[in-house]
């Protein structure tokens, strides 16, 4: 079986020593994505709103870059600093999604990379 690296310049670059994504047979294994601007490499401004939405736009842009799309992601985490604004988040990642839902699991942590609020990653189907 190939291992073979997804990279992308439209999402943040690797801050360690990681992947962006690693495609193993028929999955794509995805590292978690903090609200970082892909650009510039900085946190958005704003809340958990902002920094949802910039996770969700940096997710479809690792997914674009493995020839997939969100109707591909079988498993998701999503990892909270404050599980308060997990009704928010919730909201924000639902508009990505259609039937059937990925799986998912959600945790509160004590701090995230970057100061970020949010950090989401998984798991995407690209066999046949």
């Amino acid at each position: 079986m190939a291992i073979i690296k997804i990279e992308t310049d439209q999402a943040p670059a690797a801050i360690g020593p990681y992947s962006q994504g690693i495609r193993a047979g028929d999955f794509v294994f995805f590292s978690g994505q903090i609200p970082l601007d892909a650009q510039s490499g900085e946190m958005v401004a704003g809340g958990i709103r902002e920094q949802t939405e910039q996770v969700m736009a940096n997710m479809k842009a690792a997914l674009a870059a493995a020839g997939l799309g969100f109707s591909d992601v079988v498993k998701t985490t999503i990892y909270l600093t404050d599980l308060g604004q997990f009704g928010l988040v919730n909201d924000i990642y639902g508009r990505f999604f259609t039937d059937p839902s990925p799986a998912r699991a959600t945790v509160q942590v004590a701090a995230l990379p970057r100061g970020a609020a949010v950090e989401i990653e998984w798991v995407a189907y690209c066999g046949g």
